[in-house]
């Protein structure tokens, strides 16, 4: 059985803790380091709680006690060490090119950094379990509006391509009522959702979980609006402003995610896609020299 990191206790507890707690949670996300090196006490009073709370929340996010905690924190921050030097070797680099006028060398520098901070957080099961959950819905909804609407609308089309049964949520263009009149356990809804964060995507991610849809987030953090109401969460490294800043990340992801399933199931990939070509050639008109 594969242990859950505290991000992930931390994520799917969060709506049931004190404000004292979720202030100590909060500091624990963002300083991970100190947390591994420090007690309780000192934890408590640099997250402007106390060794109490410290306590306490370990309790709530099912540990034994801190000292699960602090060890479950040191070995996933073995486990990144790596990661983490070439990230912030390519980091060092965007701020030193952001000094010269070479606008194309330092944004593709910060691409680049953004995604290999999006592959360090990356941990395979949370992918393994999005790509069985893709592959087990007789239904899959994408839900994501303003910055999130663009990569939305490309994995909504995208997994059509290649699995089927995909349909991007529109809002006011669809019924939402009757939809969420259809929805049940065998639906998948995969809603994307970043800075600044679409109160629609969060209602209608509720409203479909409450009528046994798995829900699926595709955020930049954890404790994001759509983080609590989950069931899985994959996380990019996007920072504000979306649009300009983490698309390049986003769609990263989104081709990982769209990979795995095709990997998951390669020969019925190969039939759909056939068939897609067959129907779209018969529909479109497409140039001479063009493919799907």
């Amino acid at each position: 059985m594969i242990m859950e990191s505290v991000q992930e206790r931390i994520r799917k507890h969060y709506p049931e803790l004190t404000n004292q707690q979720k202030l100590a949670a909060k500091y624990i996300l963002a300083e991970p380091k100190t947390v591994a090196l420090q007690p309780a006490k000192v934890v408590g009073a640099l997250s402007g709680t106390s060794e109490t709370t410290i306590i306490r929340l370990s309790y709530a996010l099912a540990y034994s006690g801190y000292s699960e905690l602090q060890s479950e924190i040191r070995s996933s921050l073995l486990e990144k060490v790596p990661k983490a030097d070439a990230i912030h070797s390519f980091r060092t680099a965007a701020v030193e090119m952001k000094g010269k006028q070479d606008l194309i060398s330092y944004n593709m520098e910060q691409d680049v950094a953004y995604i290999r901070q999006t592959l360090g957080e990356l941990q395979k099961n949370h992918l393994l379990q999005a790509v069985s959950s893709i592959m087990a819905a007789k239904h899959i909804l994408v839900v994501g509006f303003r910055s999130s609407y663009a990569p939305a609308h490309w994995l909504a089309f995208t997994l059509n391509v290649v699995r089927g049964n995909a349909h991007l949520y529109n809002g006011p263009v669809d019924d939402v009522n009757y939809l969420l009149t259809q929805i049940n356990q065998d639906w998948l809804v995969i809603a994307l959702s970043f800075p600044r964060y679409t109160s629609e995507t969060i209602l209608f991610a509720k409203a479909a979980k409450e009528r046994g849809a798995k829900i699926i987030g595709i955020t930049d953090d954890e404790l994001s609006p759509i983080g609590p109401v989950a069931d899985q969460i994959l996380k990019v490294s996007a920072p504000a402003p979306t649009a300009l800043k983490g698309m390049t990340a986003i769609f990263s992801m989104l081709n990982i995610l769209i990979s795995g399933v095709v990997q998951a199931d390669g020969e019925q990939v190969q039939q759909r896609l056939k068939e897609y070509e067959e129907t779209s050639r018969q529909i479109y008109p497409f140039a001479e020299g063009t493919e799907v």
